[in-house]
């Protein structure tokens, strides 16, 4: 499960696009808090997964954010896409 969690933030920092915790939890098979676990320390990286209400990680600081986190307000909330372009 580390590898496809791994697979779901590589995607994401390559998209440079935020996704809901639910949405990619969904595509994983897993809870949200599951995710968040598997997600570890909060860091840049991991930044691109995002609370659904909010649009932003939770719990992160400004300074553990990824720099470009707000570069589109395009938010994937559809664990379709997920599945679509990762070939879950």
């Amino acid at each position: 499960m580390q590898d496809k969690v791994a697979q779901v933030v590589d995607y994401l920092n390559e998209v440079k696009t935020r996704c809901t915790y639910n949405a990619a939890a969904k595509a994983l098979g897993i809870t949200p808090p599951a995710l968040k676990k598997f997600l570890g320390d909060r860091k840049p990286e991991n930044s691109w997964l995002v609370s659904t209400g909010t649009g932003e990680p939770a719990g992160y600081t400004d300074e553990e954010k990824h720099p470009e986190l707000h570069r589109t307000k395009r938010i994937i909330t559809s664990a379709e896409v997920i599945e679509r372009n990762l070939g879950f």
